[in-house]
């Protein structure tokens, strides 16, 4: 009997890698089910799921010795998401349905006992491969709408085996599925909710229009989540080159609620408790982590030195690289990572360091041993560094300001549409990306800016890296004032925001 071919993915990264998979009724050997190609035990268990819903829609295996064969055989296969092409491989291998039109699909989703199609993660960039690979797809019916945003590609979005079955029949048609937006938050948090704090909110206005990562210190109730909240509001939406590659990792990590994408930048805020694989990426099946998801958006830490030091160090390498790469014994996969770290934290264990009423008994000691949990590595990759002084009851009875998210997101806008006409040819968003040569030419200051930046350099110790992020927050700072030259003044601004590190 001819072998019957359908296609699906296994997953390494946002990769999605093509499996033939291969199904193969022999005479001998009757009864026998056997999965071969390096199948996991979700995997494996797909034969009493796919032989449980071929019962439910009436048709048996038949007495014979059943081959599936998952190609590459070295390539791992994990995930419920092959029992669908394995029931259709099947389907065609027993003559219900056409072998040559099967093979001209590639198929995923996970299969209940009674047959129905149920959500399985990573459908877009299995649209995407398939779509390369010139095929059709057929995918679970709630994971349709992220398919359809792939344009020039067949998709069949079915419910059930036996709906996919009487298309393929033409006892009924299966309508295509609609590419879904999500609906971004219509009450977004807005910064006339922070009174005062107008220090803090310029370094949040730099921080979103050149891409920059950003430090608070300040009390307890000093606003420093709440501007951190209101970070997102301030960057442009996403593009749709943009909103596809968030959503391919999203779809991997299955977050994409009823298949709909969106075009807000992602805002991730893990507890302090995240362990390393939470944050980088990684686990059991190496799935992408929270710098991953936070790609193109903010990563919030909140309390920064209560994580573990080995969990915040192991953010260095991404910050640099713009990737997070995961390496294990059976795995090497690699996630874009290119994401603005927001992070706040007390001056020390109690808070109130230099609060002449509420004054810590252990200052200074407590803020260096506090502070210090935080590698001198990591603080140095971080662009600006803001004091937030506490809120005052007269601030608090003070009106809202007249600028909100909406005027600062418009200078961002400005600010972000100089960087995108000066980058392009390179391949850059923000000048938080840029370095080296470019960084030499783009942002090079006047004879004064050089002279207080070199003065200052010396003084404040910085280091190579401290000192071109000096240049990259001026540049920043130059965008927003519409300067096409580097300005004093700007350097200025910049080296306000750098703030000398405690012992460690």
């Amino acid at each position: 009997m001819p072998v019957a071919h359908i296609y699906t993915v296994a997953f390494q990264g946002i990769e999605a890698r093509e499996v033939d998979v291969q199904v193969h009724i022999a005479n001998s050997g009757a009864g026998q089910f056997n999965l071969v190609g390096l199948a996991d035990k979700a995997v494996g268990e797909s034969r009493e799921r796919v032989r449980a819903a071929l019962e439910a829609i009436g048709l048996s295996l038949p007495w014979k010795r059943v081959t599936v064969n998952l190609a590459p055989a070295d390539l791992p296969k994990e995930g419920s998401h092959y029992d669908l092409p394995i029931a259709l491989g099947l389907l065609a291998a027993m003559g219900v349905l056409p072998a040559s039109e099967i093979a001209g699909f590639t198929a995923l989703g996970e299969l209940s006992l009674d047959a129905q199609v149920t959500s399985v993660m990573g459908v877009l960039p299995a649209a995407l491969a398939a779509r390369e690979a010139g095929r059709g797809l057929v995918c679970p019916k709630i994971n349709g709408p992220e398919a359809a945003w792939v344009g020039g590609l067949s998709v069949l979005a079915t419910p059930s085996l036996i709906g996919f079955v009487n298309h393929m029949k033409g006892v009924q048609v299966l309508s295509p599925p609609e590419a879904r937006l999500a609906d971004d938050e219509p009450n977004a948090p807005d910064l006339k909710d922070v009174k005062g704090q107008e220090t803090a909110k310029r370094a949040v206005e730099i921080a979103a229009a050149g891409g920059h990562n950003l430090l608070m210190i300040g009390p307890p109730g000093s606003g420093k989540s709440m501007l951190a909240q209101r970070l997102p509001g301030l960057l442009p939406p996403l593009d749709a080159r943009e909103a596809l590659e968030i959503s391919m990792i999203r779809s991997l990590a299955g977050e994409l609620a009823d298949g709909a994408i969106s075009r807000r930048r992602p805002f991730r805020n893990p507890h302090h408790s995240a362990s390393m694989a939470a944050l980088t990426g990684g686990g059991l099946k190496v799935k992408p982590g929270e710098v991953s998801l936070a790609h193109l958006g903010v990563l919030f830490l909140d309390e920064l030195p209560e994580f573990q030091r080995a969990v915040l160090d192991s953010l260095r390498q991404p910050m640099e690289s713009g990737e997070a790469v995961v390496a294990r014994a059976n795995a090497h996969v690699r996630y874009p990572a290119r994401f603005q770290l927001v992070a706040a934290m007390n001056p020390c264990r109690c808070g109130y360091l230099g609060d002449p009423a509420m004054a810590c008994g252990r200052a200074p000691k407590c803020a260096a041993d506090y502070q210090s949990r935080i590698s001198g590595p990591l603080f140095d990759r971080i662009d600006l560094h803001v004091e937030v002084e506490g809120v005052s009851a007269a601030d608090l009875s003070l009106p809202p300001p007249a600028e909100g998210s909406a005027e600062v997101a418009a200078k961002v806008a400005k600010a972000r549409k100089i960087q995108n006409e000066r980058l392009a040819d390179f391949g850059l968003r923000t000048n938080a990306e840029v370095e080296g040569e470019l960084l030499d030419k783009i942002a090079k200051p006047d004879e004064k800016g050089a002279a207080l930046l070199k003065d200052a350099a010396e003084a404040m110790r910085l280091t190579a890296r401290g000192y071109h992020r000096v240049l990259r927050v001026a540049r920043t700072i130059a965008d927003l004032a519409g300067a096409e030259t580097i300005l004093r003044t700007h350097i200025a601004e910049a080296l306000s925001y750098r703030r000398l590190t405690q012992a460690r």
